[in-house]
């Protein structure tokens, strides 16, 4: 760690520049001490940094803006999900970006590279902690934890990968061989500003080994879930055109892109209990019932009925609840407005069997994430931060995906 130099630095200039700030110092020194931990000098000189924006100039003043407000959400009293996990600092697609549709397959190769980035990045982690030399260094997994945990995220990464053309299919040898080539594959492909949001982007609470792979995993999961809700808003367009066989294709390529994320539980599963008690006392105020990312999606199948939209788990969401107060419409009204009213199944049965694959694939992993937080909380104890835990994904997991029951 080179300590605050580089910062004073960068403050001491007339005018500084958005792309001369040091990122690098600054994420070491947040990686070398943990965001709870971090000593109060690097506060005070990154609010002074904040307190100069208005003289910034550049084309990343915006950017840099946002930085700065992810790395004292402590010291403002604004630490939540989003902020622990930085999701401000990632490129993730969102469902009020433009006013012209992104054409769906420019979408999804945006998310791809995100996903690929963020598991490759943790891989890259993994390989090297074998030799000591990451940051992170408190419980250590044994080897073969290590082993297991590459060996999910490269298949968690490998659809992606393929579509992207990055890695062979055909790629082999023993693992770690082939985890370096994918790991040299996309570092060879990374643009400046995405290797620079992979940087910035892990900011852990704390020191210990697992929770690097931990924010990788949620973060990859909320690029999904962003994808999901933009494929969900074009799917109600579709079916308020009446073009249901495009409603159809949308939907079950949102089904497929939620499966294909299913071995990230895998990677979640090599979570060290005793490294998620370590660090989990650090992240009071972050929980996973504030993910806007799966709010939407979930309120994009169905509205939400006025329990669960003035419970707990939309008063987390406010901009959702607002969308949703403010009529914001659903899958299944999108269908209650047809004209005639359709049964979707009679009408449209690969709607019909796109959505039903859906719900499927949802139930199942609302089921295995509640699965995992028993086996790391127990079935009656509060969540990340402190919040509703295990009694809320209880409870959420019965939640119907759709109020339209599709013919099938």
């Amino acid at each position: 760690m080179t300590g605050p130099a580089p910062l004073h630095r960068w403050l001491a200039h007339r005018r500084p520049t958005a792309a001369r700030f040091p990122y690098a110092a600054v994420v070491d020194a947040y990686q070398h001490h943990g965001k709870h931990f971090i000593p109060d000098e690097w506060t005070r000189l990154l609010a002074a940094a904040r307190e100069r924006m208005p003289e910034v100039r550049g084309v990343q003043r915006r950017y840099l803006a946002a930085f700065l407000s992810t790395v004292l959400d402590k010291v403002d009293g604004r630490y939540d999900y989003r902020t622990y996990l930085a999701l401000n600092l990632l490129p993730l697609p969102d469902i009020g970006d433009t006013p012209t549709p992104t054409p769906a397959a420019r979408l999804l190769a945006r998310r791809d590279r995100t996903h690929a980035h963020l598991l490759t990045d943790l891989i890259r982690f993994e390989l090297a902690a074998a030799t000591g030399t990451t940051p992170l260094p408190q419980l250590r997994p044994e080897p073969q934890r290590a082993a297991k945990r590459v060996r999910h995220a490269l298949r968690a990464a490998m659809p992606a990968l393929h579509r992207l053309s990055l890695v062979d299919p055909a790629v082999g040898g023993d693992l770690e061989a082939v985890a370096r080539q994918v790991v040299a594959a996309v570092d060879a492909d990374l643009t400046a500003e995405e290797r620079l949001a992979m940087k910035v982007s892990m900011l852990p609470v704390s020191t210990i080994h697992d929770e690097w792979m931990f924010i990788r995993v949620l973060q990859t999961f909320e690029v999904t879930f962003a994808l999901l809700a933009v494929d969900l808003q074009a799917v109600v367009a579709a079916v308020h055109a009446g073009h249901l066989h495009l409603a159809a294709t949308r939907m079950s390529t949102a089904a497929t892109l939620l499966r294909d994320s299913a071995p990230l539980w895998s990677v979640m599963a090599t979570l060290q209990p005793a490294a998620f008690h370590g660090f989990r006392p650090y992240t009071d105020g972050a929980s996973a019932i504030q993910s806007r990312n799966y709010k939407l999606v979930e309120s994009l199948c169905r509205t939400p009925a006025a329990g669960r939209r003035d419970s707990p788990a939309y008063l987390s969401v406010p901009d959702v609840r607002t969308l949703i107060t403010h009529g914001q419409t659903s899958v299944d009204d999108a269908l209650d407005a047809l004209t005639p009213p359709h049964t979707t199944g009679a009408d449209s049965p690969a709607l019909a069997s796109a959505m039903a694959e859906f719900t499927a694939v949802l139930r199942q992993w609302r089921q295995t994430h509640y699965g995992l937080a028993v086996r790391m909380l127990g079935a009656d104890q509060p969540g990340t931060g402190y919040t509703h835990g295990t009694p809320y994904l209880a409870h959420a997991r019965a939640e119907p995906v759709f109020r339209h029951r599709p013919n099938t």
